[in-house]
């Protein structure tokens, strides 16, 4: 089996050869149940002295990573059921948004996620992003210490402008703003169009963070069907002259958590709509970069008259470097930045400067370009898992990172998701996602982290139990 002992990045030889092992379990090269090699054995392999391989089982052990059976050896752990000591517990709490974030950000390797919104952080650029920040730190012109210009690096805003243009979006580089995220763009443009009492459209179902946040700005929320070509416009023109909603808060492609995409035609019908009620559109284009064939963007059509569109990095580079942006019309980028003046001041400069290097060496193009082909052949599998255990993906969309499925009649997925959660696995049940508590048949897997088969025995007794 491949561990790989850094000696050089660790304080003592004991620290580097848990650390070895520790990668190994996380990058799942030693699964759970696992036997490690003995004692004798591994101090042979790795040209160490027993003592030190005794310590650092010693210290595995200690952490819960490895367990030790007389007589048998040392085996990796298995997947430990979730254990929360705050009040109430997991099992006693409203299985909510709240609740997938805090699973999904809360637990250790030991628990799988296949209901989180990222990719592994082994899918992700790593050799890229190290050279980026080893060369931002040799650069004597890099700015390492000052704050930000009040929109942000004006040669990563260039290039996102760019990049835009390739998409049909006419905008300059001063109608980009940065931001540390795409959720601190999200919540810039609430507090922007949306006051206390207002109505706001999102669509049903849609990524469960725009709930939580428009909650906490007292509005309104109205959710509009969404089916494969985009929400229904019927609904969508009908439930605005009852509502009057200030905005509408969308992800144009690939949805989430759908995975599907707009259609062009869909797309003109409800602008047409939006304008003739004035309601902005805030378009979340944060899994954009994951298609090879764009689908039509509400900015590109809209013009950026009445559309703000954001995004971010952190999905496809880094979410621990975040980096967001967001695109408008002149006199909304002015207030905008006057939004994040006074709620953050300024954003991470020191991300934007990473992304900016990765962007323009051409390590970021190269990387999504697999990442595109990783999460097509992962989709592929995942559906034939999980039709195999009688769950029916609805695929729609042909990339991102989601399938949204269906469960069978009669099973319930909260029930489903609190029996997995005993078993040390997350879920995303659908009613998460829906303002309506319309999918309560549905799940989202995120397909990146579907690679362990646990997964599927787990969701197949679920089924068969009918919990």
């Amino acid at each position: 089996m491949e561990i790989a002992i850094d000696r050089d990045g660790a304080a003592t030889l004991t620290e580097a050869v848990v650390a070895g092992i520790e990668a190994a379990i996380a990058a799942r090269r030693l699964a759970p149940g696992a036997r490690l090699p003995s004692v004798r054995r591994f101090a042979e392999a790795q040209r160490v002295s027993k003592s030190t391989v005794v310590e650092a089982y010693d210290r595995l052990v200690a952490a819960g990573r490895i367990v030790s059976r007389p007589g048998s050896g040392f085996f990796v752990a298995t997947a430990r059921r979730i254990e929360v000591p705050e009040t109430p517990s997991y099992a006693e709490r409203d299985i909510d948004p709240k609740w997938v974030m805090r699973s999904v950000l809360e637990f250790d390797d030991a628990v799988l996620k296949p209901g989180c919104g990222w990719l592994p952080a082994e899918w992700l650029e790593g050799s890229g992003l190290r050279k980026a920040l080893r060369a931002l730190a040799r650069d004597p012109a890099a700015r390492l210490f000052d704050y930000a210009h009040p929109l942000g690096l004006p040669a990563l805003r260039r290039i996102l402008a760019q990049r835009a243009a390739e998409r049909g979006i006419d905008v300059s580089p001063q109608q980009v703003m940065l931001t540390d995220s795409g959720s601190a763009a999200i919540d810039l443009a609430i507090r922007l169009l949306v006051g206390p009492g207002d109505a706001v459209f999102v669509d049903d179902p849609c990524y469960y963070n725009f709930r939580t946040k428009l909650a906490l700005y007292g509005a309104r929320i109205v959710g509009i069907p969404f089916r494969p070509d985009g929400p229904d416009p019927e609904i969508f023109a009908r439930e605005a002259a009852i509502h009057r909603p200030v905005a509408w808060l969308t992800n144009s492609g690939p949805h989430n958590p759908t995975g599907w995409r707009i259609s062009a035609a869909v797309a003109h019908r409800l602008l047409s709509i939006a304008a003739a009620n004035d309601i902005a559109v805030v378009e979340d284009d944060v899994f954009g970069d994951f298609e090879s064939r764009p689908a039509p963007r509400l900015a590109a059509l809209d013009g950026l008259d009445r559309v703000i569109l954001l995004g971010s990095f952190s999905k496809t580079l880094s979410s621990a470097s975040r980096c967001g942006w967001m695109m408008a019309r002149g006199d909304r980028v002015e207030r905008l930045t006057d939004l994040k003046l006074a709620t953050s001041f300024v954003n991470d400069d020191l991300a934007a400067q990473l992304v900016h290097r990765m962007l323009v060496d051409g390590s970021y193009r190269k990387h999504v370009e697999d990442l595109r082909r990783r999460l097509a052949a992962a989709r592929d599998r995942v559906a034939r898992e999980l039709e195999a255990v009688g769950i029916r993906p609805l695929i729609e969309g042909e990339a991102g990172l989601f399938l949204w499925a269906e469960l069978p009649d009669g099973v319930d997925a909260v029930e489903v998701s609190r029996f997995a959660a005993a078993e040390g696995i997350v879920l995303a049940p659908g009613n998460v996602f829906s303002p309506s508590q319309s999918a309560g048949r549905f799940l989202r897997f995120n397909v990146a982290h579907c690679a362990h088969p646990r997964i599927f025995e787990v969701l197949g007794q679920a089924i068969r139990r009918r919990v």
